[in-house]
């Protein structure tokens, strides 16, 4: 489907400077912008692909001033806010290319199984007894519904998750392939022959609305109550998330974090990459902890940034790596100083 240059800055509120008919049919980046493609600039650092981008039309900030002469092919979009703007165009292609409602004939559905209107069911799709899905949501093949799971209006789940049963999903969430909602959280006892008892857990995961998960990350269930997932928080691929753990709203995590069980994240916290983070404790709201952090004890003061392992203030972690850095220095100097040298 081709669209004009105005029928673009139409959606955007923005205004058209070149050519207003201008097609487009595809989207490309600045660099590699070929002709009957839209684009965008919004970081400086690309600043210079402008001047030189195959692209038809590129979408720019108002305050955008060219240095030098753009492409006579080149027709502008000028917005408020040019990668907000670029972004709402890919939320609407993302939409344009969901899959059309319906219930492929490989499904195996049960009997009271509740759908909403406008629900896409692909190949190989397996729901259990109890299942809720809600209006315009979108279930990929080779995906699995447990018993009594319930699942939120314009909700995407990808192909191949795994949601177990009981467990709960918002409104307007995306799980990515992979994902599995509800698995049993690591709950053994020691036994006095040093062997382990399960400990059953019988609890669910509850996904508030418009939250993100990555592929193959992975959300226990709680032994008992509920593993909560608040609304607006994004995880990356590969996270584990044990059970009992609850994350407040809009928080966002990295790739290959480990939540340890009965943790409680706060509001507004961003954890980098290949955190792991220590059971029962407490993360304050709006702390940001830095990747590759241990983190071992609780952290109470809101708005903080955590780094290395165990866990210190990232100013305190380096001064620490400064001092350390010179330690090969300062041991010689210790040594002269023994001898009696200056």
């Amino acid at each position: 489907m081709k669209f004009t240059a105005e029928q673009i800055a139409g959606m955007l509120e923005g205004t058209v400077e070149g050519n207003s008919s201008a097609e487009v049919s595809g989207l490309s980046k600045i660099e590699e912008g070929k002709a009957g493609t839209l684009t965008f600039l919004a970081n400086p650092k690309y600043i210079s692909h402008i001047y030189s981008t195959g692209a038809s039309v590129a979408i720019v900030s108002n305050d955008f001033v060219a240095e030098q002469s753009l492409p006579e092919t080149l027709t502008l979009i000028r917005v408020a806010d040019a990668y907000g703007s670029f972004a709402k165009l890919l939320e609407a292609y993302s939409q344009f290319k969901r899959p059309r409602p319906g219930v492929h004939a490989s499904a195996v559905i049960d009997s009271t199984v509740v759908i909403g209107e406008n629900v896409h069911i692909g190949a190989g799709v397996v729901l259990e007894p109890g299942v809720s899905i809600g209006n315009n949501a979108v279930i990929m093949a080779q995906s699995y519904l447990g018993e009594h799971v319930k699942i939120g209006d314009f909700t995407t789940i990808h192909p191949g998750v795994k949601v177990y049963s009981e467990c709960v999903i918002g409104a307007n969430c995306t799980l990515h392939a992979g994902v599995i909602i509800g698995a049993d959280g690591f709950g053994f006892a020691p036994q006095a022959d040093h062997q382990y008892a399960k400990v059953p857990q019988i609890g669910n995961v509850v996904i508030e609305d418009r939250v993100e998960i990555g592929a193959n990350t992975t959300i226990d269930r709680a032994t008992l109550g509920s593993t909560i997932i608040r609304e607006g928080v994004k995880l990356d691929n590969l996270i584990q998330i044990a059970h009992n753990v609850e994350i407040g709203k809009n928080t966002v995590i990295a790739a290959l974090t480990g939540i340890a069980g009965s943790t409680k994240i706060g509001e507004n916290v961003m954890i980098g990459g290949q955190v792991g983070i220590g059971g029962h404790l407490t993360i304050a709201n709006g702390v940001k902890i830095a990747a590759q952090t241990g983190i071992s004890a609780s952290v109470l003061k809101e708005d903080v940034v955590m780094q290395g392992t165990p866990a210190v203030s990232t100013m305190d972690f380096k001064k620490s790596y400064i001092i350390h850095r010179r330690l090969p220095q300062i041991l010689e100097r210790i040594e002269r100083l023994e001898k009696g040298q200056k």
